[in-house]
């Protein structure tokens, strides 16, 4: 079974500020003096200012210094900048620095580089460049520097960039210490990735993400207490583990899915889950889906294979109940959940409301030894049960909860850090976890986690989840048939993180063909029919 995907490398491994600073007093043990660090990360953010587009040139920069080693960063900027002839000045509201950082000041005093005594003027012409705080910082940057980052950007937005994190945002959560943070247009952040920059509440703080490479030695990103949380981006999908099925296997053999979804009021839900298994390129696709759509689906999905129409329950959600004896043979993966509905007219669903037959139907899912792939309400319908239910479950389960959802099935996790929280539920629940959002994150029971580090924000939208599901469940589906089921510990989280990195670049694909607009969820399906490398 695949494991190991992709590499634990400079380029994929997200850390904490902490095993940051582990990792660079390692360095610093081994004899490699914090100066020849410190000038190796500076110059490279001075050469990526320098082949910024735009009038940085003409206008010059603004280094705002703060008194660590991210200060010292933005000094060594501060000389290059000068020294190739720009135009650039200091910034300093810091009485006390560190010994490196203050000897760098006083070289730049001494090159005849420009101290500002009094706060910047928002409305400066000039790049500024935040070099303030970096990993260190742990508490909010005080009422001055948080009204001059926020007027910065009211006045003059998208001309400011960061060094490593932005001023007033914690390097390993993402989230505010205090009641704004600097407004970057780039971040350049040093080394690694730090967690914090790509979790849903940095976003549009931290802007674009450039890493500085440090060339670390591998045995250093080797972190101690488990496995290491490992981004996804835009050029992973080719060395994605999918098994390859022989050429002369046949329909059956590339996977069999059953997909159950839709309702009266959440009709389009089926047929946008069967886009996305369609997809898929799994062989074999069936439906339980309700009876009042399914005369027509043949015109849209004329390769789907129909089980009987399903009625309703009392609040017009779909009936599983009415899923006939033997739904399950010679499957290799159910979705559930996309548009099923509710079940209580009152609007639970309490667990009461769930009746013998329906709860009988769940006892089938309990006893599959496919995977099965729950979604939308089909994990609300779970939350009736209780996430214990997760525990019976004798094959392998994906779950694919929004925050909501996620609320409702763990609640006592939920306030956790997204990696931490599916990483917990995972563990707890022994199903594999996508905990959907800007930046999805994916958990396996055994401790294992990615986090995707690109994604159309215009992709979020109704309907994209139910394409992603069934993508997700059609490949999983595939995936089980060619490696088959006797003897195998079952379907691999890793393959889950596969697929919502294909859906994320699917929907960055629609955006650039058809604006933002056009992220619709069947330009998505199709944009993941015929898949191209993103430059």
């Amino acid at each position: 079974m695949p494991t190991a995907w992709p590499p634990a490398d400079a380029d994929h491994v997200l850390v904490s500020g902490a095993a940051m600073a582990t990792i660079e007093e390692e360095l610093f043990a081994s004899g490699l003096p914090v100066e020849a660090l410190m000038e190796k990360a500076a110059l490279a953010v001075s050469r990526r200012l320098a082949e910024r587009p735009g009038r940085d040139r003409q206008d010059g920069l603004l280094v705002l210094v703060g008194p660590g080693h991210n200060g010292g960063d933005g000094l060594v900027v501060a000389r290059e900048w000068h020294l190739a002839g720009g135009r650039v000045r200091i910034w300093c509201p810091f009485e006390r620095r560190r010994p490196l950082t203050e000897a760098h000041l006083r070289h730049a005093r001494w090159l005849g580089i420009p101290l500002l005594e009094a706060p910047p003027d928002p409305e400066d012409p000039a790049l500024w460049v935040d070099a303030l705080f970096g990993i260190g910082q742990h508490r909010p940057a005080g009422p001055l520097i948080e009204a001059l980052l926020e007027e910065r950007q009211r006045r003059r937005p998208g001309a400011l960039v960061a060094i490593d994190v932005p001023t007033g945002l914690d390097a390993d959560d993402g989230v505010l210490l205090g009641g704004v943070a600097a407004t970057a247009a780039t971040t350049y952040t040093i080394g690694l990735i730090k967690r914090g920059l790509v979790q849903d509440a940095a976003l549009r703080w931290v802007g674009r993400l450039e890493r500085i490479d440090l060339g670390l030695p591998a045995a250093l990103l080797v972190q101690p207490g488990g496995e290491p949380l490992l981004g996804l981006g835009p050029a992973d999908p080719s060395s994605a583990p999918w098994p390859v099925p022989d050429p002369a296997a046949g329909k059956y053999a590339r996977g069999r899915l059953l997909v159950v979804a839709g309702s009266r009021r959440f009709r389009g839900a089926a047929h946008l889950a069967l886009a996305g298994a369609t997809a898929s390129g799994c062989g074999s696709l069936r439906a339980a889906l309700p009876q009042e759509i399914t005369p027509h689906l043949w015109q849209i999905h004329p390769h789907v294979v129909l089980e009987p129409g399903l009625g309703a329950t009392p609040a017009g959600g779909l009936a599983l109940a009415d899923l006939g004896e033997g739904w399950l043979d010679r499957l290799d993966a159910v979705l559930l959940g996309p548009g099923l509905g509710g079940i209580d007219p009152a609007g639970g669903p309490p667990a009461a409301a769930i009746d013998a037959q329906e709860r009988q139907r769940w006892q089938d899912l309990a006893d599959f030894e496919g995977l099965l792939v729950l979604d939308a309400d089909g994990l609300n319908r779970l939350a009736a049960l209780g996430s214990d239910w997760l525990r019976t479950r004798r094959g392998p389960t994906w779950i694919t909860p929004h925050a909501e959802e996620f609320r409702r099935l763990f609640p006592d996790l939920a306030p956790l850090p997204r990696p931490d929280a599916a990483a917990a539920a995972a563990r707890r629940s022994g199903a594999s976890v996508l905990l959907k959002g800007a930046r999805s994150v994916v958990a396996a029971p055994d401790g294992r986690r990615w986090q995707l580090l690109a994604a159309c924000p215009e992709a979020a939208r109704a309907g994209l989840g139910d394409v992603l599901a069934g993508y997700a469940a059609g490949r999983g589906a595939l995936a089980l048939a060619v490696i088959g089921q006797g003897g195998t510990p079952g379907a691999d989280a890793v393959w889950l993180a596969a697929a919502a990195l294909d859906h994320a670049l699917a929907g960055v694909r629609s955006h650039r063909r058809h604006g933002a607009g056009g992220v619709t969820p069947l330009a998505v399906a199709k944009a993941l029919e015929n898949p191209e490398p993103l430059e």
